[in-house]
């Protein structure tokens, strides 16, 4: 019996483990596609001229390759910050939201087992976010405007979490944390929500 017990923990153990890492390798790869198109985004959000002469987004990356290539400093600049913010975010997201789904045994009320399950959404992107947040603030640094032009004050994630912690304080790390949780936690309650609900209408009809 004890053996059973060992082995039982044991194997929710291992399962909790490889959903975490499924959830961190999801972030990483999503992290290394979707950089270069945050570059782009955040030069072309951040550009204060008027709107006619703001440049399309294929010329904006025209641009960020022509001057500064497509390294660490050009069109993957703030790659670490955004492989931090992706990876840990899908990690704990993905990792939380299962082993806690199921782990709360389900509800047979149609009503309340979709409740259940938007509850468990909304904590885990909730949660996510707060673990997350200071590599998104490293990330916006890094990509977005230095504070005297031409000077590069923000150059890697830990540099500028360190740059930041030391200047502004600890909940400088935490800035914009209220409208991220707004964002990723019902946002992320939406989108495990719909994939499940989806799939299990898929696989019955089709």
């Amino acid at each position: 019996m004890v053996v059973t017990a060992s082995c039982h923990w044991g194997c929710v153990s291992s399962t909790a483990m490889a959903l975490s890492a499924a959830g961190l390798g999801s972030g990483l790869t999503e992290a290394v596609v979707v950089n270069p198109f945050e570059v782009v985004k955040v030069s072309l959000q951040a550009n204060r001229d008027s709107f006619k002469e703001q440049p399309s987004a294929f010329t904006q990356a025209r641009r960020i390759i022509k001057t500064d290539g497509f390294g660490l400093r050009g069109l993957n600049k703030g790659l670490t910050s955004t492989l931090g913010r992706h990876g840990v975010f899908n990690m704990i997201y993905f990792g939380f939201y299962f082993n806690v789904k199921d782990a709360i045994p389900t509800n047979p009320d149609p009503t309340l087992e979709f409740l259940r399950k938007f509850a468990i959404g909304l904590m885990s992107g909730t949660i996510s976010s707060c673990v997350n947040i200071p590599f998104d603030v490293a990330k916006s640094r890094i990509q977005g405007p230095q504070p005297v032009p031409g000077e590069i004050k923000y150059r890697t994630c830990f540099q500028t979490m360190a740059l930041v912690y030391r200047e502004e304080g600890y909940l400088a790390l935490y800035k914009g944390l209220v409208p991220k949780i707004m964002r990723l936690g019902p946002g992320g309650a939406v989108m495990l929500l719909v994939y499940e609900y989806v799939s299990v209408w898929l696989q019955k009809n089709w």
